[in-house]
């Protein structure tokens, strides 16, 4: 990957139904537009970065990018964990995300209890990374500035 700085933006869409259900663990899903014009180089794996849902606060999030494993899924997909309680959902919304690191590649896991373990052990590692002043400063970022167009993609 050339860089890891990517920003998008997105409606958020309906997902797999696995996220908060099984996992405990809410995302939220780009469309398939925004999926499929993801550059070549952004390979399957774990990112984190900084995310906003409409006009709201800027928070820390994590994001799977790819065919998930686990589940065994035919498409590829973005699934966002905003590293926040929100009181409701948010499909609908613009999702805004900049994601600036690269966590792990994405894998299978033997039990939902690892896949979970593994999750977690993410949001942890992102919280850690994403206090330090490199990545504080970009929360500051034009992108979360500008008004909120639909869909766009772009480094």
């Amino acid at each position: 990957m050339r860089s890891l700085l990517y920003f998008c933006r997105g409606q958020v869409v309906r997902g797999f139904g696995c996220g908060s259900k099984q996992l405990g663990i809410p995302t939220a899903n780009f469309p398939e537009q925004v999926v499929d014009n993801l550059p070549a180089d952004v390979s399957p794996g774990i990112y984190y970065g900084w995310a906003i849902v409409g006009s709201g606060d800027i928070h820390k999030m994590v994001v799977s990018i790819g065919w998930n494993p686990y589940y065994k899924n035919m498409k590829k997909s973005m699934e966002t964990h905003i590293i926040h309680t929100f009181e409701e959902d948010s499909y609908g919304e613009i999702l805004s995300v900049a994601i600036f690191g690269y966590l792990r590649p994405e894998k299978n896991f033997d039990s939902l209890e690892s896949f979970i373990s593994a999750i977690q052990g993410d949001i942890e590692e992102a919280k850690k990374r994403l206090d330090l002043p490199e990545y504080l400063k970009l929360k500051d970022d034009n992108f979360f500035q500008v008004p909120k167009s639909k869909i766009m993609n772009g480094h």
